[in-house]
């Protein structure tokens, strides 16, 4: 890699706001999901040429401590940003493979969860966390009021530790997942003290798995039919029903029509859940009564869960796969930075539709694209308009009638 300083391109030819330009590459990034390669493909210039123009941008959003303020409820999660060495970077490697992520979860005038990222920092323990929230100060802590979580003991050990006045509250998808993995379990064990093998093709309990996984109220007239067939087929089957109708009921306490009734039916799973005597439901009983005030937390908190933290995370992880994986952390958290962003109302413009009459009257409209270019050396792009077709060709233009297209004089073909 050359050394030397950071190149500044130039304006974009004829524009009178280059940070414009700037904020349409982030923008692709952030509601495109285009890569910077992508960008840089669409504009026919350079990575670094990109990647340089938008990164001072991204690295001041970074450091903008405004966006810690106001968060009310707090979510955080760990995701795997690298599947190489975790050795550390100056021996070569790229580090601890999990990052985690936390996200404020606070909800509008409207009620609804507009989920943004916070911050990114490595490791996953509850040291990470901790150390994050000794950073962000004592306003920052006494603002959170609730904080959502996955089940893991080192999250909920930060969150007694420096958020004493926040409410924690346990996913829903988790303890729905743990209530699943139940009747999954208890299958494969009665699968194999039934047959002596695991399940096969004309096992009756190993061509109900999917329908063991699905929801009683989703279920068909058909698989109803199936399952009640697998659980008479052998009384030691017993077990497996019993087991899928505990899951269904932790399920149920998610979907009453108010959380009061939630919290009914999530007491009686409580209670009940211990005394069964079937181990791996007591078991699941036992890690309840263990995140008991984190588990009743959803109902006394108006649903509050970790969902927003997931939908942001699928967003890191999807922009991860489009970048074919990143070598550089500080350039992985800056990529990110987009999502930090609040989002920001876009009111259409009154002759929108007036515009778009034009452009479709007139196929062979000559205009500037509307992709913005971030080095002013570079030649403009055309779009070509052929009905209600849009074609992007860099270079094209008019030119006695007849398209010129890098030396070319036939139109580009679609």
């Amino acid at each position: 890699m050359a050394s030397g300083p950071p190149r500044r391109p130039p304006a974009r030819r004829g524009s009178a706001d280059p940070a414009r330009d700037r904020w349409w590459a982030i923008e692709q990034i952030r509601r495109e999901h285009a890569s910077v390669n992508g960008i840089r493909r669409q504009l026919g210039t350079g990575w670094r040429t990109v990647w340089e123009s938008i990164q001072p941008l991204l690295a001041k959003a970074d450091a903008d401590q405004s966006r810690f303020e106001g968060v009310t409820i707090l979510g955080v999660d760990e995701h795997v940003w690298h599947h190489v060495s975790t050795k550390p970077i100056e021996d070569g490697g790229r580090g601890p493979k999990e990052l985690t992520g936390m996200v404020d979860l606070t909800r509008d005038e409207h009620g609804r969860t507009r989920a943004r990222l916070l911050d990114l920092v490595p490791g996953r323990s509850g040291q990470a966390y901790k150390g994050w929230l000794q950073e962000r100060g004592e306003g920052f802590r006494c603002g959170v009021q609730i904080a959502t979580l996955d089940p893991f003991h080192g999250y909920k050990n930060a969150i007694d530790d420096q958020l004493d006045d926040a409410r924690a509250v346990l996913d829903a998808f988790h303890v729905v997942k743990l209530s699943t993995q139940v009747v999954d379990d208890v299958r494969r064990r009665v699968q194999q003290d039934t047959t002596g093998h695991r399940g096969r093709r004309g096992d009756p309990l190993y061509r109900i798995r999917n329908i063991l996984r699905a929801g009683a109220e989703n279920l068909t007239d058909r698989q109803r039919a199936r399952l009640q067939a697998a659980f008479a087929a052998d009384e030691r089957h017993v077990e497996v029903e019993v087991a899928w109708r505990c899951a269904q009921q932790v399920r149920s306490a998610y979907h009453q029509d108010t959380h009061a009734g939630g919290r009914v039916i999530a007491e009686q799973v409580l209670s009940s859940f211990l005394a069964c005597p079937i181990r791996e439901v007591a078991r699941l009983g036992r890690t309840l009564k263990q995140w008991r005030s984190e588990f009743l937390g959803y109902f006394d908190t108006n649903g509050a869960s970790n969902g927003g933290t997931e939908a942001v995370n699928g967003l890191i992880e999807l922009h991860r796969r489009i970048a074919r994986g990143f070598r550089n952390r500080d350039n992985y958290r800056l990529r990110n930075a987009p999502h930090r962003r609040r989002a920001r109302t876009v009111t259409p413009h009154s002759s929108a539709k007036s515009r778009l009459s034009s452009v479709s009257a007139r196929p062979h409209r000559r205009r500037l694209c509307a992709r913005r270019t971030l080095q002013g050396r570079l030649r403009p792009s055309r779009n070509v308009h052929r009905g209600s077709r849009t074609r992007h060709v860099p270079g094209c233009h008019l030119q006695g009638g007849s398209w010129r297209c890098r030396g070319r004089s036939s139109p580009p073909r679609g």
